[in-house]
Parts: C-alpha cells; sequence; structure tokens
C-alpha cells in the first residue's frame, strides 16, 4: 500500500468516525464510534511494520507484539453484528421494516464492520510476512502456520473482550484482572466459539487473497495479449 493510500486510510477513518460520532452518539450503538476507534489501532501499527521496517530489530517485535494485542479489536466488530436485533427488524407481519433510521443504522454498522475487517486483514497479511522475513522462514507453509497462529491468538482474544469484557488496556492497567480469568475461561462452548470466529477470519483472509492473486495474475497477462 502507498504512502498516498495509507493516508487516503486514516482520512476515511478520521471522516467516518466523526460521522458515527454524529449520529450514533445515543446508547445503544454508541459504542461503535470506540469500536471503530480501536479497530483503527492496528491498522495504523500495521502500516509501519514490514520486511525492513523499523530497522531495529527489537524496536520491530516490540511493535508486532502491541499490534497483536490490540489486532482482536478489529475482527471483533464482526460480533458486533448481532447488535442489529436492536433495531427489531421485524414487523408485524413478519417482514422487514423500511424504516429510513433502522436502515441508516444499520448501513453504519456494516460500513464499520467492512471497511475496518477487510483493512485489517490486509494488515495482518503484511504483519505475517514481515515476521517471516524476520525469522529467515520463507517456505510457504511457515507463511501459512503463521496467518493460522495469529488468527487462532484474535479469536482468543475477540472471546475475553465479548464474553469476559476485557479490553486491551487492562494488561497494561492491571494484568492480574487479565490473567487470572484467562486461564479460567477455557470450556467446550468457549473452545467452539474460537475455533467459528478462526474459520470466518481466514475465510476472509483467503478469499481476499484469491481476489488479490487473479487481479495479479491478469495484470500480469495483460501485456501479452496486447
Amino acid at each position: 500500500m502507498s504512502q498516498l493510500n495509507k493516508w487516503i486510510v486514516r482520512a476515511c477513518f478520521i471522516g467516518w468516525i466523526t460521522i458515527l460520532y454524529t449520529y450514533l452518539k445515543e446508547p445503544p450503538f454508541n459504542f461503535l464510534v470506540l469500536n471503530t476507534f480501536l479497530a483503527f489501532i492496528p491498522i495504523e501499527l500495521s502500516f509501519h511494520i514490514d520486511n525492513k521496517t523499523p530497522k531495529n530489530g527489537l524496536l520491530f517485535w516490540v511493535i508486532v507484539l502491541v499490534w497483536l494485542l490490540f489486532y482482536p479489536n478489529t475482527p471483533y466488530l464482526l460480533t458486533d453484528l448481532f447488535h442489529l436485533s436492536l433495531l427489531t427488524p421485524y414487523g408485524p407481519n413478519g417482514l422487514l421494516r423500511l424504516n429510513d433510521v433502522m436502515w441508516l443504522k444499520f448501513s453504519l454498522l456494516l460500513i464499520s464492520t467492512l471497511f475496518s475487517t477487510v483493512i485489517g486483514i490486509w494488515g495482518l497479511d503484511r504483519v505475517s510476512k514481515a515476521i517471516s522475513y524476520r525469522l529467515k522462514l520463507n517456505h510457504l507453509w511457515f507463511k501459512h502456520a503463521i496467518v493460522v497462529l495469529l488468527t487462532i491468538l484474535t479469536s482468543i482474544g475477540i472471546f475475553i473482550g465479548r464474553f469476559l469484557r476485557i479490553h486491551t488496556i487492562y494488561l497494561f492497567l492491571t494484568p492480574e484482572l487479565f490473567i487470572r480469568p484467562l486461564m479460567n475461561m477455557w470450556s467446550r462452548p468457549a473452545i467452539v466459539f474460537i475455533g467459528l470466529l478462526t474459520i470466518v477470519q481466514l475465510v476472509f483472509f483467503y478469499t481476499l487473497k484469491l481476489i488479490g492473486s487473479s487481479h495479479f495474475m491478469k495484470d500480469q497477462q495483460a501485456p501479452s495479449e496486447k
């Protein structure tokens, strides 16, 4: 992603968060303002991670660690889609209501979720490639293994945020309140949730990779077709 495109993404997030604050500053959808901002933090961090950036190895791993702590906030927005039920979308006749306010809130939530998730997955791909490069393990299977591992850790983070209601910042302020529930959270429903969210994220990831690969192949074939 070029520097220009990075600034476009930043501008879009600033503008979008402003729009969300304007239209969703009242409960029950005011949570979307904060959640969208938290989703942007790992995206911004991923802009500063590359094969050779930062040059200092220790700084690189520190930024990667901070990115990993905040990255679950991005796909976390997928679970916010359950809040759409608060819109009471169905009328007494069992059909969807044609209500402009309802569809506006639907659009705001959906755009935040999809835009943040797609850009966040781009960041996941960028970070995983940088990790492979730094470890000098550029085998294809290792790159995929890193993606799967990071995605599993992300799903665990989503579970912690959604069901234990522990935010990332707690890890820095009160780590004991973070670690104890983490040790006691494991159960069959928790494992199923983590597994399903991992699958959902990987479907997003490899679908985008497939689209990107198809676009690349089309560009490579274009000159020979002329």
